[in-house]
């Protein structure tokens, strides 16, 4: 089986809310020199492509539209287990939107070969819009299961548990198919080994730009976008400290009488 991952690098979601920063003229964060990883659903995506693999045989590979700077988590991509990479890297992607990003994705993939599965982690780490990997399954013109936590593949076929809000579907189907993938124990990321980091180190990446790939000018970048951020935010954090008088039962008394004015209680 061929199994294509799609990866996205973002600045590390575990940063405390108060090291973020907005650019306002483009409604992004600032990256500020903070630590860059893989978007932590494509690191789950990424390990059900490896034990598919590591099952049933077949080759894994690894592809993210974005930054120069991304090729480092295709490395860590090849550190884990993927036997190939690719980075689709153009000024002229700068301001896509998901239908840019998965139109440019969609061409990598082609170019890559056509696979058996493209598995896609199930929202981004930094915007959580969940509209790529449907938006790239049409592009690609292959079916697509969402919020995907268990995959199994057996006699030609897959098995996959869906997540729903009552529960879990279960639900099979044969290649070519689009997953997006959830966390799960079942897929928690391996970490590398540091010769297989080593290994990846020295591995050489291509980089295709919108022109190698043959995409077209008015796929990608602003001037293609149908979904436009109006402005983008940080929550306002307010704090404040009141003091209680009196006995400690009439201290609980306030206490309880002001959290439910707030409506805390």
């Amino acid at each position: 089986m061929r199994i294509v991952v799609c990866v996205k690098q973002i600045i590390d979601p575990e940063l405390p809310a108060s090291q973020f920063r907005i650019d306002a003229s483009s409604n992004r964060q600032r990256p500020n020199g903070h630590p860059l990883v893989i978007s932590p659903y494509d690191e789950n995506a990424l390990e059900v492509a490896l034990r598919l693999k590591e099952k049933a045989g077949g080759t894994v590979a690894v592809v993210s539209a974005g930054e120069p700077s991304a090729i480092s988590a295709l490395r860590k991509g090849l550190a884990m287990g993927a036997d190939e990479a690719a980075l689709i890297s153009d000024p002229a992607l700068d301001g896509s939107d998901a239908f840019g990003l998965a139109a440019a994705l969609a061409r990598g993939i082609q170019k890559l070969g056509i696979p058996d599965l493209v598995l896609c982690g199930c929202e981004s780490g930094d915007w959580a819009d969940r509209t790529v990997g449907p938006i790239l399954a049409e592009a690609l013109n292959i079916p697509c299961v969402s919020f995907v936590a268990q995959v199994d593949g057996e006699d030609g076929r897959l098995r996959m548990r869906r997540v729903v809000e009552e529960g879990y579907e279960v639900w099979e189907g044969a290649p070519p198919l689009l997953l997006t993938i959830l966390s799960h124990e079942s897929n928690i990321p391996r970490y590398p080994k540091v010769k297989d980091i080593m290994t990846a180190s020295r591995r050489s990446i291509p980089t295709w730009s919108a022109a190698d790939l043959g995409v077209e000018a008015g796929d990608i970048g602003k001037a293609a976008i149908r979904t436009e951020v109006q402005q983008l935010t940080l929550p306002s954090r307010e704090s404040r400290c009141e003091l209680m008088d009196g006995e400690p039962a009439q201290q609980v008394t306030t206490l309880i009488t002001k959290l439910r004015e707030r409506k805390a209680i």
